[in-house]
Formats: structure tokens, C-alpha cells, sequence
């Protein structure tokens, strides 16, 4: 996608959170490239660097200049009168014009060489853009796991209540004894803790959302709708990934802004060959000037009014100590790193790729292995719940058991948005 797109959702699209429910991602990403402030830099940096390509035109215009004079001179030994010194006031005018003809490719290859650096610059902008709404995406993706974690925790603290409910009944009734009172009643306080736990936790992941898509002002309220999650069958609802690794490493380099950037820039080094050996030889200048001045009757017949020159002008520098020579090797080993660079920036994105792809990969069995984990771990603490009910085991079973299943559902949650930052952070990967 060309920059001008990204700088029109920049400038045009202005996303009001104030009191809003954000339903998706899509709608924080927007605000953040109109909002943020680390893009900013990065567009600046490349507005500037096309201010310097559009200067560097101008070394191929015509140089204009006009010099406007006026005072008093002195002159002695004229032919009028050759011994005495005789004093005027003059008005002077010149215009004049230098137009470069040819200097063997040295203002082409600094033009090039700025317009590679702008084109450079607009890569790396593009590429703050996708590492931004891969930022915005994980910190979603956070803020959504912390709201679904109070579920988990609010579902613990009400079974821990439930459970405190009944011992107190068994041990009215006789049929328990006073410690599964005290030890329901200290389940219920660390659950009453997670939950404070959970809830601080939330409102961390929320300002961190707020640094990432730059929100600076602390009265700028907004809501992200939790997700209502299935987790029963919540494996069969995960995005796919469409691509296998092979695919996904060619695509990245194809696409990567980074290795587009790092092209660019191997192109300014050899730009900068092409103006380094160009010093070896002569430019060639036109030069046009024109001069109108006016004396006093004293010098009038002596001081010409009107001049005027053309010429075609030579400029060759022969000798400079040997810093031409040194200047076009300096220069061709600049390319030859920045080619290295290039090659060795295109060994850490396949790594980038396939550490992604493995991560990725390893994620979503995970999120398989934890769904029937939860299941499990469910029934287990219903057996759990008869088995205690009908005294055929004692607290301690059902405890760990619940917790079991806690510890599961949480891991479950984890997981899941685990997946999804995992999935951001492949297409993140890949340039897409």
C-alpha cells in the first residue's frame, strides 16, 4: 500500500474514543495512526527527506542572482584628469545567470542518491505503521484476556462461596467438621484477592493500550467490549493461518517493508559511488552576466553604463592531496556493507519468520491441549463435588480438584489470546 493511503487515514480519519465501546481492533489501529506520536516522527522524517530530493532539483535550474549598489567611489590617473582624485555617486544593477551544462552524472547521482534516501524513508514509515498496529493488536489482545480472567475469577470466588455455604450446613447438620468451614473460609478470601487482583490487572493492560495508541489525556474514557468465549469448543472457532513456512518466507521478502528500506539504501550507496567517481572528471557551466551603472557627469564618459558577458566555463579540480581516491573507495566499501546488510537482514526475517510459524504452530496445540485439559478437569470436580457430598472423600480433594478446573479455565484464556497475539505477530512477520 503507497504512503499518501496510510497518510489519509493519518490526517482524515480522526476517531473520537471519548465514552465509546470498541467492539474490535480495526477501530484502536485508527486511532493510533491518527494519534501517535512515535508515527508522527517517522512521517516528518519523511516529509523532510523529500524537502531535500526537491532542493537537490534545483542544482539542475538556472542559478539567478541580482546585486542592486548604491553609493560613492574615488578614482585617480583618468585620462581627463590624470592627477587629481575625483569622487562620484553611482547606482549599480547586475543580473546574472549560471546554468550547469555537464558534470559527468555528480548532481544526477546527488539527486538519486536523495531520492533513494526519501524513497527509504517512506519504507521505514510504512514499517512504524505495521509495527504500530502490531503493538496495537497485542495490547488488545491483553486488555481482552484481563476481562475474561475476572470472569474466571469471579467464577472461582462464587464456587468457593458456594462451597462455604455448604460446609456450614454439613457441619449444622453434623455431617462435617468445623474445618472445612475454616478451610472454605480461606478459599474464599484468596479468591476475594484474585479477583482485586484481576480487576488491577485490568486497568494496567488499559493504560498500556492508552501508551500505545496515544492517548496522553487521563479524562479520555473508552470501553473495550469483552468477548463472550465458548470455551467448550473454542479450538474449532480459532483463525486460521493460510500460508506453510515456505510460502510465508517468500512473501516476507517480497513485502517486508524493512528489506524495501535496506534496498533503498543500497541504492544511496551506490549513488554515492557514481557522484564519488565523477570527481575524477570536469563540469561545464554557462554563464551570462549584465551590468547597469550610473556616475555623475565627472565620470560619465569615463565608466562604461552598460556591460555584459557570456561564456562557457570549464571547472576541473586536477590535485587534492589524493582525497578523490579515498572518497571513491570509502564510498565503494560503504556499498559493499550496505549489501551486506541486506543480505544479513533478510537471514533475521526468515529466522523472524520461522520463529513466528513454530510459535504460531505451538500456540494453537496448546489452545487443543487446554481445551481438553478444561474438560477434564471439569468432570473431575463434578465427580469431585458427589464424591464429597455422599462422604466418600474429604475437602482436600475437592479443593484441588476445583482449583484443577480454575487453574484450567485460566489457562484456557491465556491460551487463546496467546494464539491470537501469536497470529499478529505472523502476519506482522510476513509484511501483511
Amino acid at each position: 500500500m503507497k504512503l499518501f493511503t496510510y497518510c489519509c487515514i493519518v490526517f482524515v480519519t480522526v476517531l473520537n474514543l471519548q465514552a465509546k465501546e470498541v467492539s474490535n481492533v480495526d477501530e484502536l489501529i485508527t486511532y493510533a495512526l491518527a494519534h501517535a506520536p512515535d508515527l508522527k516522527v517517522s512521517l516528518k522524517q519523511y516529509e523532510a527527506a523529500t524537502q531535500r530530493k526537491e532542493q537537490s532539483f534545483g542544482y539542475f535550474l538556472p542559478k539567478v542572482d541580482i546585486k542592486l549598489s548604491a553609493g560613492e567611489m574615488g578614482s585617480s590617473d583618468i585620462p581627463i584628469n590624470p592627477d587629481a582624485m575625483k569622487q562620484t555617486n553611482f547606482l549599480l544593477g547586475n543580473i546574472s545567470l549560471q546554468q550547469l551544462v555537464y558534470d559527468f552524472g555528480k548532481t544526477a547521482s546527488l539527486y538519486d542518491n536523495l531520492k533513494y534516501q526519501e524513497k527509504a524513508f517512506s519504507m521505514n514509515s510504512l514499517q512504524k505503521i505495521s509495527d504500530k498496529m502490531q503493538e496495537v493488536k497485542s495490547a488488545y489482545y491483553l486488555t481482552l484476556r484481563a476481562m475474561a480472567l475476572i470472569d474466571v475469577a469471579k467464577e472461582n470466588l462464587k464456587l468457593n462461596k458456594a462451597q462455604l455455604y455448604r460446609a456450614k450446613r454439613y457441619y449444622a447438620a453434623g455431617i462435617k467438621t468445623k474445618i472445612d468451614i475454616s478451610d472454605a473460609t480461606v478459599n474464599v478470601i484468596k479468591a476475594k484477592i484474585n479477583v482485586k487482583q484481576t480487576q488491577y490487572k485490568l486497568k494496567s493492560a488499559y493504560e498500556n493500550l492508552n501508551k500505545v495508541i496515544g492517548i496522553k489525556r487521563s479524562d479520555k474514557h473508552y470501553t473495550v467490549v469483552p468477548q463472550k468465549l465458548k470455551l467448550d469448543r473454542i479450538y474449532e472457532t480459532l483463525t486460521p493461518y493460510k500460508y506453510d513456512l515456505l510460502h510465508s518466507i517468500e512473501y516476507a521478502y517480497a513485502h517486508r517493508f524493512t528489506i524495501k528500506s535496506a534496498e533503498e539504501l543500497l541504492k544511496v550507496s551506490h549513488a554515492n559511488t557514481k557522484r564519488a567517481t565523477s570527481e575524477y572528471y570536469p563540469a561545464f557551466y554557462f554563464n551570462a552576466d549584465y551590468t547597469k551603472q550610473k556616475e555623475n557627469e565627472t565620470l560619465k564618459h569615463t565608466i562604461p553604463q552598460d556591460q555584459w558577458q557570456a561564456s562557457l566555463n570549464l571547472k576541473w579540480n586536477i590535485y587534492q592531496g589524493g582525497s578523490t581516491v579515498a572518497n571513491v573507495q570509502k564510498s565503494i566499501i560503504q556499498e559493499e556493507i550496505s549489501q551486506s546488510k541486506l543480505e544479513f537482514l533478510k537471514l533475521k526475517i526468515k529466522k523472524d519468520v520461522t520463529d513466528a510459524y513454530i510459535n504460531l504452530n505451538e500456540s494453537k496445540d496448546t489452545v487443543e491441549l487446554a481445551q481438553a485439559l478444561l474438560q477434564a478437569s471439569m468432570e473431575k470436580f463434578t465427580q469431585a463435588q458427589k464424591r464429597y457430598e455422599n462422604g466418600l472423600s474429604d475437602y482436600i480433594e475437592l479443593q484441588q480438584a476445583r482449583q484443577n478446573y480454575i487453574d484450567a479455565k485460566s489457562g484456557l484464556v491465556i491460551d487463546y489470546y496467546k494464539y491470537y497475539d501469536a497470529l499478529a505477530n505472523m502476519y506482522h512477520a510476513i509484511g501483511m
